[in-house]
């Protein structure tokens, strides 16, 4: 069993795979920081926020202490019920953000693969049987 787990262990596609994932979450931390220190900042002063993480609608009072609450944190510590719908707005903008790399990603891999089949391949030789076959009917054609 150890060294069937071995086998699939070390086997290309999983390696490539587990490299896949770690590059895949460094990246996902990248977008996370533009997004929530670099994107969302602004829109936030434009709509008059200074923080848009923080917005959110208190749905049930804390029983701890009593709104109003200033952000989602000090909500969550007096014990109240929210509706963070401006950290849902962040993941959503880190969503596209992610999704249109995805498919620049994969459109550049799309043009570089049809690359390699446009570049023309010589053809293959001919078998020994084929070459054998050729002879046999140029020698007929000379019997004619």
């Amino acid at each position: 069993m150890f060294n069937e787990f071995k086998k699939f262990a070390l086997r290309g596609n999983v390696l490539d795979m587990a490299v896949g994932i770690i590059i895949g979450a460094a990246f996902g931390t990248i977008v996370s920081s533009l997004v929530a220190d670099i994107i969302m900042p602004p829109i936030g002063v434009i709509l008059g926020k200074v923080d848009f993480a923080n917005l959110f609608i208190v749905l049930k009072q804390g029983a701890v202490e009593a709104g109003p609450y200033l952000s989602v944190a000090q909500a969550k510590a007096a014990g109240a019920v929210t509706l963070n719908y401006g950290q849902f707005i962040n993941a959503l903008v880190s969503f596209i953000i992610v999704a249109f790399t995805v498919f620049l990603l994969v459109k550049g891999m799309n043009k570089l693969k049809k690359k390699e089949e446009a570049a023309p391949s010589e053809p293959p030789k001919p078998s020994k049987d084929q070459e054998l076959l050729t002879e046999i009917r140029d020698i007929l054609k000379g019997k004619q």
